[in-house]
C-alpha cells in the first residue's frame, strides 16, 4: 500500500484494536491523533512558515509522509523505544516532523531552547541520558557537540540546515528521503498506550537547576479534551493561529504542536517580535498566545503612538479607555455615556481591532502573572485578552478564562477533567490525567511534588498560593517566595514586581528585603524612560500598604537577558540569579 493510499484509508478500517486502548476522543497517543487527522484532511494546510522571502505551507498529508520517512530513518540508525532525543531548533515544520517521528517509534522527545548555553545543554544531556540530538543549524550543532563532549558524547547528531564543519553529523535530507512503510507506522501509533512517556520538558529554572518533567501522552491529550469546548465555541476551524512562543516551551509544545492543529487551526510561525505588528496584518490570526511582557510592550507602543496624535484623537482614545474600564468594573455608565459608546466602538475600537488583523477571538496570556490593569487596557479597547494558568508539570494548561465570561483578576476555571483544591496552608493542589509522572531521575523532587492531599490521594502540589472564587482560580504568590522583613512582616515579591512592571516606565523589576528593615528594588527602565522611573515607583507605592512600599531603589547595571543568565528563555526573570549577582548593591540599598 502506498503512502497516499494509507492517508486515504477511512478510520473505521483501522480500528482493529481494543476500544479500551482509546482516550476520550478515540486516541491514546499524539502521533496516533495526528496520523488519523492527516487521513481525514490530507490536503488542508497544517503549518505556515517563512522561508526564502515568502510564506510557505506544509499540508497534513505531506506532514504525515515526512514523519514516516524520518521515523524509518531513526529506527535504521538504531533508535529504540525509550531512547531520549534532544531537539534543538527554532519553530519550523521540521521541528513538528521530528517530534512526531520520535514519539511514533516510542522514543522520547527532549525539547530544548536554542538560547541555551553550553552548560545548559550539558546539564540536560547528562540528566536525560540523551545520546542523539537533532538541531537546526551548524552553529547549534557546534554548541550541542561541545556540551556533549563533557557528558560522554553523542551517538548521532542530525542537522537540518547544512553540515557543521569538523563534526560527524548527518543531514536532515538523508532522513526525509529514507524509504518508509507509512501504513505500518500508522498502525503502530494507534497501539501506543496513553501512559507511555512522550517527552521530557525541562523547566526553565527561575529558582534553580532545571528538572525534566515526564509527560506521558495522556497528559497532553487531557489538555486537548479540557479546552475542546472552548475552542469549538470560538469557531476557529480553518483559521490561523499565530505561534509566537518557541516550540520548546511546554505550552507551545502542547498547544501549537498538537492541540490547536487537531482542532482545525493552521499554525503560522511568527518571524519574531520585530515582525509581529506586520504579521497581525498579514496573517489576521484568530488566536495569539504570548507572555505578559509582550503585552506590556504593545501597550507602551500604542500609548506612544497616541501621544503623537491630535488632541481630538487623544481625547477619543482616553474616553474609550475610561468607558471600557467602567463597563467592566463600574460604576455603571450613565445614559449619555451608553449612547456614545457605540460611536466610540466605531471610531476607536474598530481601528484598534483592525491593527491586530480584525478577526481576533482570543489573545491568550500565560507564563507569568498578567496584571489586571494591563489586561483591562486591552479589554477596554475591544481586544479579547484572556489569562490562563499552568505548569509544565500539568500538561501544561490547568485553567483559562473564557472570552465570554472573562474575570481578569483570576486565571479562570479549571479545565474540564481537572480537580483543584486549596490546602490548609493556601497551596493550590491539582489532580487529573494532565499531571506528570514525575521528574526524571529525581525521586526526591517527585515525592515532594506528587504527594498525598487532604483526602489521602495523590495531588500535584503546585507551589503556588491562591484561592478559588466562584469556581475560578486566583493565584496570589509562590509558596516559597515570600519575603520576611526585619519586623517579621511577610511581603509578596510577585505582587510588588508585577505592579512595578505594569507601569510603562519600568521594563523589569526585582525586589528584595529578606531580614531587612524594608523593601528595596532593582529596576530596569523601559527604553527612553530612565528619567521617569521615580514617578512610576511613587505611583506603585501609593497603592501599597506601609510594609509593602519600596523603601529605596536603584537602576540595574544592565537589563536582565537570556545572554547574561538573568532571564529564562521564556522571558521570566531568574530572581535567585539576580539576587545573587547583585547582592552587594541590594545590601547597600537596605542599609
Amino acid at each position: 500500500m502506498s503512502e497516499t493510499e494509507a492517508l486515504a484509508m477511512p478510520d473505521e478500517a483501522r480500528a482493529g484494536h481494543r476500544a479500551e486502548n482509546r482516550g476520550t476522543s478515540g486516541w491514546t497517543s499524539l502521533p496516533g491523533m495526528l496520523f488519523a487527522l492527516a487521513r481525514q484532511r490530507p490536503d488542508r494546510p497544517m503549518l505556515r512558515y517563512w522561508r526564502d522571502g515568502a510564506w510557505r505551507r506544509l499540508r497534513w498529508g505531506e506532514f504525515a509522509e515526512q514523519v514516516g520517512h524520518v521515523a524509518a530513518w531513526l529506527r535504521g540508525r538504531g533508535i529504540m523505544p525509550g531512547d531520549r532525543i534532544l531537539l534543538v531548533s527554532e519553530s519550523r515544520p521540521e521541528w513538528n516532523v521530528a517530534d512526531c517521528a520520535i514519539m511514533a517509534i516510542g522514543a522520547v522527545t527532549v525539547p530544548t531552547y536554542t538560547t541555551n548555553t553550553v552548560a545548559d545543554h550539558a546539564h540536560i544531556l547528562r540528566d536525560s541520558g540523551a545520546r542523539t540530538a537533532i538541531v537546526s543549524t551548524p552553529a547549534l550543532a557546534a554548541r550541542v557537540a561541545e556540551a556533549a563532549a563533557a557528558t560522554g558524547g553523542l551517538d548521532l547528531l542530525v542537522c537540518m540546515d547544512g553540515m557543521p564543519e569538523g563534526l560527524a553529523a548527518r543531514p536532515w535530507a538523508e532522513a526525509t528521503n529514507c524509504p518508509a512503510d507509512l501504513p505500518m507506522l500508522m498502525a503502530e501509533a494507534e497501539q501506543i498506550p496513553a501512559g507511555r512517556l512522550a517527552c521530557l520538558i525541562y523547566t526553565s529554572g527561575t529558582g534553580g537547576t532545571p528538572r525534566g518533567v515526564m509527560l506521558p501522552h495522556r497528559a497532553m491529550l487531557a489538555n486537548r479534551e479540557g479546552v475542546r469546548g472552548l475552542i469549538e465555541r470560538l469557531g476557529v476551524d480553518g483559521e490561523p493561529y499565530l505561534s509566537f512562543l518557541p516550540l520548546s516551551h511546554s505550552y507551545e509544545h502542547t498547544v501549537g504542536c498538537f492541540l490547536l492543529p487537531s482542532m482545525g487551526m493552521e499554525v503560522v510561525y511568527s518571524r519574531g517580535a520585530d515582525r509581529l505588528a506586520a504579521e497581525f496584518q498579514e496573517i489576521r490570526p484568530a488566536i495569539v498566545t504570548a507572555v505578559p511582557r509582550l503585552f506590556e510592550v504593545l501597550r507602551a507602543k500604542m500609548l506612544a503612538q497616541i501621544e503623537k496624535e491630535s488632541g481630538l484623537k487623544r481625547r477619543l482614545f482616553e474616553r474609550t479607555l475610561s468607558q471600557g474600564l467602567r463597563r467592566m468594573d463600574g460604576p455603571p455608565l450613565g445614559l449619555g455615556e451608553r449612547l456614545i459608546d457605540p460611536l466610540l466602538d466605531r471610531l476607536v475600537r474598530d481601528k484598534v481591532r483592525a491593527r491586530f488583523g480584525g478577526r481576533l477571538k482570543a489573545l491568550v496570556s500565560g507564563g507569568a502573572r498578567l496584571d489586571p490593569e494591563l489586561s483591562g487596557f486591552f479589554l477596554a479597547l475591544g481586544l479579547p485578552l484572556i489569562q490562563g494558568y499552568g505548569q509544565s508539570e500539568a500538561g501544561p494548561v490547568i485553567s483559562v478564562n473564557l472570552p465570554w465570561a472573562n474575570r481578569r483578576h483570576t486565571v479562570g476555571p479549571p479545565l474540564e477533567g481537572v480537580q483543584a483544591h486549596i490546602a490548609e496552608d493556601g497551596e493550590l493542589l491539582i489532580r487529573g490525567d494532565l499531571v506528570m509522572d514525575g521528574y526524571w531521575n529525581n525521586p526526591e523532587a517527585t515525592e515532594n511534588a506528587l504527594r498525598a492531599g487532604p483526602d489521602g490521594e495523590t495531588w500535584l502540589h503546585t507551589g503556588d498560593v491562591g484561592r478559588i472564587e466562584d469556581g475560578r482560580i486566583v493565584i496570589t504568590d509562590r509558596k516559597r517566595d515570600f519575603i520576611k522583613t526585619l519586623g517579621g512582616d511577610m511581603v509578596s515579591p510577585a505582587k510588588l514586581e508585577g505592579l512595578l512592571m505594569s507601569e510603562p516606565e519600568i521594563a523589569q523589576a526585582v525586589v528584595a528585603g529578606e531580614g531587612q528593615p524594608g523593601i528595596v528594588a532593582l529596576l530596569v527602565a523601559a527604553e527612553g524612560m530612565e528619567d521617569k522611573v521615580a514617578g512610576a515607583v511613587a505611583r506603585v507605592n501609593a497603592k501599597l500598604s506601609t510594609i509593602e512600599r519600596i523603601r529605596r531603589w536603584m537602576p540595574a547595571p544592565s537589563a536582565f537577558s537570556v545572554e547574561n543568565g538573568l532571564l529564562t528563555p521564556t522571558m521570566k526573570v531568574r530572581r535567585r540569579a539576580v539576587l545573587e549577582r547583585y547582592q552587594g548593591e541590594l545590601a547597600s540599598l537596605s542599609r
